[in-house]
């Protein structure tokens, strides 16, 4: 792990921060969407292993 001082880190936040745009509405809802089903995937995923150990007991 690179360990940075300080004013180095500051220089380097800023310089993401200058680069970085806001998304356009297209491309927030598209994250929004994959992030959504990753959720749901994940949810499903969990409630299936949760009926599986109940049902093992």
């Amino acid at each position: 792990m690179i360990v940075l001082d300080f004013p180095e880190l500051i220089k380097r936040c800023i310089r993401i921060i200058h680069i970085s745009r806001k998304p356009t509405p297209s491309e927030f809802e598209k994250v929004a969407k994959v992030a959504a089903i990753g959720i749901i995937i994940f949810g499903v995923i969990g409630l299936i292993i949760s009926i599986l150990f109940g049902l093992l007991e």
